[in-house]
């Protein structure tokens, strides 16, 4: 794929192969330690519990002190950033967009209680 000893540019080789060049100079974030913990137990628990389906997980782990639910966002940051990302999508897609943020930060709010600050 891409061969940072060529002779050929980075830029070149990225537009070559139809891919943007951010995504050649992109690292992924790590997963912290304590997500990588979240996922062994659910692993575990569904070794465990073949039958379990997601709710049924959730509930095992808030019983072993574990709160996660399926809006779980790792911080503050990525819940903001996907608001930020629906309402800038909804103001190009959307004929009539939303003129302020005040309601989807009150209805982030109700789902996220003490974690998202208005």
């Amino acid at each position: 794929m891409i061969d940072r000893s060529h002779r050929l540019p980075l830029a070149r080789q990225a537009r070559e192969l139809g891919i943007s060049r951010g995504s050649v100079y992109y690292l992924p974030k790590p997963v912290s330690a304590a997500d990588l913990a979240i996922m062994r137990r659910m692993d575990e628990l569904h070794l465990e519990f073949p039958f379990a389906g997601s709710r049924m997980l959730r509930d095992l782990l808030r019983q072993e002190g574990i709160k996660i639910g399926r809006g779980h966002f790792p911080g503050d940051a990525a819940a903001m950033k996907l608001l930020y990302l629906v309402l800038n999508h909804a103001a190009q897609e959307w004929k009539r967009p939303p003129r302020e943020w005040t309601e989807a930060k009150t209805q982030f709010a109700v789902i996220f209680g003490e974690r998202f600050v208005i």
